[in-house]
């Protein structure tokens, strides 16, 4: 069984549309993938409807939340959701809300900087979906103010860039509230780097955490072994994927590219299974 349980689409700063997603994962050969759009529900129907022509693909409902804490961001993913529940979909519109309203921020200081770009390019190059940061780069690079994407977020769209804004987010053990309220699974997203992540663990396995994300791109081995001993320690599984965005912007890798070791799989789908799913 080959598995990916982190892909976004262009319901948040992905590339490839829902059906894509779905049709290039069913090519690939993966049997299970996860959607995981940035505080989005809304690539999921399509997928689910695209995903009735490739039976042998089981297409499961997800999202990535963005959350704050002391020492930066940490993101929380949430898998087998109820993405149709009005209590989360009301909680998801307001960071989506906050999304907005950092973007225009972020034109407009880029204005103030002599780099010009139409904020309704942005709202085009998400076509709909979530605003992300991904979205101004790529404005900012048709108008040849970059030579990569990269260099956005190195110089001026990312965390401590002249350009940057913080947004609203809300805290790891609220997102992982609001994921087991919509009956979902949390776990925490390419973990590897968190400070003190041990303590953080402890922390939201009281509130509820259900596993980490330890096979995701570039991590070594010796990465992925501790990882492993900290989810043994904390009883908790692990889940793993590529955080495939489609884009050349140093986010994840290529889509079915991370090797999730099949125990890892079947404890997966065992736990969702026993949650009712």
């Amino acid at each position: 069984m080959k598995a990916d349980l982190h892909l976004h689409t262009t319901a948040s700063d992905g590339r490839l549309s829902p059906k894509e997603i779905v049709l290039k994962a069913a090519q690939l050969g993966l049997d299970v993938i996860a959607i995981t759009d940035h505080d989005s529900v809304g690539g999921i129907q399509s997928a689910l409807e695209a995903a009735k022509s490739f039976p042998r693909l089981l297409v499961i409902p997800g999202i990535e939340i963005s959350t704050y804490m002391p020492q930066g961001e940490m993101h929380i993913l949430g898998y087998f959701i109820d993405y149709l529940d009005p209590e989360f979909n009301r909680a998801l519109e307001e960071l989506r809300n906050s999304r907005y309203e950092r973007g225009c921020k972020m034109v407009a200081k880029l204005a103030d900087l002599g780099i010009d770009i139409e904020w309704e390019r942005v709202l085009t190059l998400a076509s709909g979906g979530t605003i992300g940061r991904p979205h101004i780069a790529q404005a900012m690079l048709e108008r040849g103010y970059i030579a990569s994407l990269p260099e956005a977020f190195t110089n001026y769209i990312g965390n401590g860039g002249i350009a940057y804004v913080k947004r609203k987010k809300v805290t790891p053990s609220e997102a992982v509230e609001l994921i087991i309220k919509a009956n979902g699974l949390p776990f925490i997203a390419h973990p590897a780097d968190i400070e003190n992540l041990d303590t953080f663990i402890y922390q939201l396995k009281q509130a509820g955490i259900a596993g980490l994300e330890v096979y995701y791109p570039k991590y070594s081995q010796n990465k992925i072994a501790r990882l492993e001993a900290l989810a043994i320690k904390y009883g908790i599984i692990t889940s793993g994927g590529s955080d495939y965005h489609g884009l050349d912007n140093n986010i994840g890798a290529n889509m079915g590219s991370v090797d999730l070791p099949q125990d890892a799989i079947e404890q997966f789908i065992s736990l969702a299974e026993q949650k009712g799913w």
